[in-house]
Formats: C-alpha cells, sequence, structure tokens
C-alpha cells in the first residue's frame, strides 16, 4: 500500500509540475515551485507583507495516525470515545485537511505552513509532532523535507507559523527550536521590521524561513518571530457568506505595517455539521461544495498594504488555489506600469 501511495503521490506531482507531451502547460500543469523567483524585478524591492502570498491550512495534516492515541488538544469526553476503532477512523476524516505532503505543497506553490505540535503524552523521549485531533508525522520529519527544497530552490521564502502548543514544556520548547535551527541554520531570518523584509534583502543575506512562535519563548532567541506579528483572525463559521463578511471586515482593520496578514479562506464544521456528514468527513462535507465559491472571492482581491497578504486554504489542491492567489501580484504590476506613465 506505501508503494501505490507512493506512485499516486508522483502522478499528481506530474499534474502539476510536468509539461504535457505536446510541450505546452495546461493551467494545472504550471510548476509554482519557482514563483517567487520568477516574479518581476520591480516586486523585489517590495515587502512581502505587499505581497499575496498561498498558504494552507493544518498544512501537516496530509497524514494523521489513527493508531497513536488521540492528542491532548481534544477533550475527555472525545478521548473517551476514541477507545473505539471506529472513532478514530471517523476523526481522521474530520482531522485531515490537506491531500499534499509538505514536498507537494511547496511545488504547488504553497508558501505559508500552518503549524500545530505537541509532545505524545507516555512517550519517555523529548520528540514533538504535529497534531490535529490525532497525532502527524514528527515535526523533524517535516522540517527536513521542507528543507530539502528551499536548498533546491535558493530563492523561495517561506513562512513556518507554529501557532499552537499542546503537553510541552521548556524542555519541549527548547527541543523544537533546536530542531528548527539543526534543520534550516543559516536560512533562518532573524526578526526585524516587517517593512524592511523584501525577496531582494532575503536574497542578499541567503535567508528563506521566517519562524514565528506563539509562545513568550520567542524572546530568548533573535530567529523567532512575535506571534503578533503574523495575526490570522478566524471566521469559525460553516457559512460561506459570514466567511466573506468576516474576511473583508477583517482585511478593512488591518494595520497598514508592522505586521504579515493572514486571511483564512477556511470554514470550520460545528458539532451538529459533523453529526450530520459523519462518514463523509471535512473534505466532502463542507469544503469540496464551497471551496469554488471561496475561490471567486479571491480573484476579487488586490494585494498591498491594506489588501491581502497571505491566504490560507484547506485542500488547496481541490481547485487553482495557489496559481490564483500567486497571479494577484499581477495587479501590483499593473500598478507600477501606471504610475511610470
Amino acid at each position: 500500500m506505501l508503494a501505490v501511495r507512493k506512485a499516486r503521490r508522483k502522478l499528481r506531482m506530474g499534474t502539476i509540475c510536468s509539461p504535457n507531451p505536446s510541450g505546452t502547460k495546461t493551467s494545472s500543469e504550471v510548476c509554482n515551485a519557482d514563483w517567487m523567483a520568477s516574479l518581476p524585478p520591480h516586486l523585489h524591492n517590495l515587502p512581502l507583507s505587499n505581497l499575496a502570498i498561498p498558504g494552507s491550512h493544518d498544512s501537516f495534516s496530509y497524514w494523521v495516525d489513527e493508531k497513536s492515541p488521540v492528542g491532548p488538544d481534544q477533550t475527555q469526553a472525545i478521548k473517551r470515545l476514541a477507545r473505539i476503532s471506529l472513532v478514530k477512523k471517523l476523526m481522521k476524516k474530520w482531522s485531515v485537511t490537506q491531500n499534499l505532503t509538505f514536498r507537494e505543497q511547496l511545488e504547488a506553490g504553497i508558501r505559508y505552513f500552518d503549524l500545530r505540535v505537541s509532545s505524545k503524552p507516555g512517550d519517555a523521549d523529548q520528540e514533538i509532532y504535529f497534531i490535529h485531533g490525532l497525532f502527524g508525522i514528527k515535526v523533524w520529519d517535516g522540517l527536513m523535507e521542507i528543507d530539502s527544497f528551499l536548498t533546491q530552490h535558493p530563492q523561495e521564502i517561506i513562512f513556518l507559523d507554529f501557532n499552537h502548543f499542546y503537553a510541552m514544556d521548556e524542555t519541549h520548547h527548547k527541543c523544537l527550536v533546536l530542531r528548527i535551527q539543526e534543520a534550516f541554520g543559516n536560512k533562518l531570518c532573524p526578526a526585524c521590521s516587517v517593512e524592511s523584509l523584501t525577496l531582494r534583502t532575503l536574497w542578499e543575506k541567503n535567508c528563506q524561513v521566517l519562524i514565528f512562535y506563539h509562545c513568550p519563548f520567542y524572546k530568548q532567541y533573535p530567529f523567532l518571530w512575535p506571534g503578533k506579528k503574523i495575526p490570522a483572525p478566524w471566521a469559525n463559521t460553516t457559512s460561506v457568506r459570514k466567511l466573506i463578511l468576516f474576511l473583508e471586515t477583517t482585511l478593512s482593520e488591518r494595520a497598514p505595517w508592522g505586521s504579515f496578514h493572514v486571511s483564512q479562506a477556511i470554514l470550520t464544521p460545528r458539532v451538529k455539521t459533523i453529526a450530520r456528514g459523519l462518514v463523509g468527513g471535512l473534505k466532502n462535507t463542507l469544503v469540496h461544495r464551497n471551496l469554488p465559491a471561496i475561490l471567486d472571492w479571491v480573484k476579487t482581491q488586490k494585494p498591498g498594504a491594506m489588501g491581502v497578504n497571505i491566504i490560507t486554504s484547506d485542500f488547496v489542491d481541490l481547485v487553482d488555489f495557489a496559481a490564483t492567489v500567486i497571479k494577484l501580484n499581477d495587479l501590483l504590476q499593473e500598478d507600477t506600469a501606471l504610475a511610470k506613465c
């Protein structure tokens, strides 16, 4: 089964990054692995906070372990229910929010990653795992996969947003930060003025990784950015209409300087949503039918100091999400052309 999954993954990547036999590329075959490097020169000096950047929600959750204990991010009631094996299988359907691995997301153009991490209670070591209801892969394995991509694509910049921590004491945090240092080394960008961060300045310094750490522990390390520098307001709704209204409102309230901004273009299931679509899972019950409408909203946006910056989605491969967000940067080109006239 593992070999089959790997083969399918390779085929899927072929549709993202490989030209068809005729030598032309369809919209679904354009590779976004180097989209930042390919931006026109006049955008190289623009703050990253003004660019349109595609991101993924619960980025690591393409694989969760239904054989693992239920995570400490869940209530005691859920933990008791999960003693029944079928419950964990159903939990998996609602915990998985992505189909693509880190590498595949990077190849598709995703540059912001939403990360939740936890120790595994009862483990003797200090290993840290990604978590969303159930435990995912080891953080170290994910970091190494990301670093491998960055080494091969030295002009691409990524945002790693560690925003939820579970069952972690100071020792666990120190272990995680050490892993981050080991994985990325000189690729790490020290915290500084948001407006000073452009593609050109990062390329000159050979920096590729911004780490946001939503915990006071960030103060101990110069390469950890405080969480307040990347606010990501959450609509917490199942309604596309309410989601879009929320996104518009929070964009209008966005600070004009001093931080990045994440527009979470995601719908969040409620208990009754899960009950009604228990077997279907998140993708089939909520995302698949609503994502096209959400993408239509994305297409109407404009990047800039008071416009969209980072936009995240569930199941980024179901539509041309990354390509649509990246294309918004063309509007910045038009503005520049008009200014010259």
